[in-house]
């Protein structure tokens, strides 16, 4: 199950941060983008082997430190099929690092399209009666907002798979307000779809009692998480929204069970983009700091 690989991941690096794969191309380190405009020019090509070799070194960085990752597929959609080609081989040597992957997709749609979604990123693909990868990730996020039935393909690929969602509950933009803290009745929007999560968790367990039907929770919304944990015992946060977006590290033990699992932080510019200098030499080194001191901060405000 994808919930025990990256707990056990969890365990081994003793590390709850989830790096993520954000490639902005303006950011990039010019040693590597000025390599690859020299050999393909000005192109798609470019970008996507320039990403793809940043990915690689940052994922040899980080991999001591962390057993997962999350790329942010618009990232790589936006330069085409070059930018998801590099998708897909830093997917790949995610894996052959051993890290586990999750695809920030926030996929969402119903019947037969939910289920091509699910196949092509933690599923399986036919290709003239053989069963094959496509993507090949370990998780994959999902809008909940076409209703429960738009969830549903996910999550029945996640557990034949053995791989997982996460499940949008409460994100960590400003105007998640919008529509996610709306009552109906005596229920936000939010914990209904909390009611949704728990559901389908609560029968597909490990035997550290945490299934692979988790669930999005801002940083942004510390004490909203406090009670959405009440909700979902067994489920695995992912929790965006640290640094750029204000969430702090002081509130951090909401989100966790008292075992001092059951979430992983996401970072992802404080960590690979904390200095934006194309022109900066030691990026490596600067990944490798910051990623150490995350993991450190946040183990401490947990008192692990």
């Amino acid at each position: 199950m994808f919930s025990t690989r990256l707990n056990q991941q969890i365990r081994l690096k003793n590390s709850r941060v989830c790096v993520g794969l954000d490639p902005r191309l303006e950011w990039l380190p010019s040693l590597i983008t000025d390599k690859m405009v020299k050999e393909y020019g000005k192109t798609f090509k470019a970008v996507g082997q320039a990403i793809l070799e940043f990915n690689r070194q940052v994922i040899d960085v980080v991999e001591p430190y962390v057993g997962v990752v999350k790329p942010q597929i618009a990232f790589y959609e936006q330069y085409g099929p070059d930018g998801l080609n590099a998708f897909w081989e830093s997917i790949k040597y995610a894996h052959e690092k051993g890290l586990q992957v999750v695809v920030d997709a926030k996929r969402g749609d119903i019947d037969s399209t939910a289920m091509a979604y699910a196949n092509s990123l933690i599923g399986k693909t036919e290709l003239f009666g053989v069963v094959t990868d496509c993507y090949g990730a370990d998780c994959v996020t999902v809008n909940p907002f076409l209703g429960e039935d738009s969830i549903v393909p996910f999550i029945e690929t996640a557990i034949k798979n053995e791989t997982g969602v996460f499940i949008l509950v409460k994100t960590s933009n400003p105007g998640s307000r919008d529509i996610q803290d709306l009552k109906i009745k005596t229920l936000s929007v939010s914990e209904i779809v909390a009611s949704w999560v728990n559901k389908y968790a609560k029968d597909n367990l490990d035997s550290m009692g945490y299934s692979s039907v988790g669930a999005v929770v801002g940083a942004t919304y510390p004490e909203v998480a406090r009670e959405l944990r009440k909700l979902m015992p067994h489920s695995i946060f992912l929790v965006p929204g640290f640094g750029v977006q204000g969430g702090e590290l002081n509130l951090i033990s909401n989100f966790f069970n008292r075992d001092g699992f059951g979430a992983i932080i996401n970072s992802s510019r404080e960590v690979v983009f904390s200095d934006r200098r194309s022109d900066n030499r030691n990026y490596l080194s600067l990944i490798e700091m910051k990623v150490k001191e995350l993991s450190l901060n946040i183990n401490r405000a947990l008192k692990l």
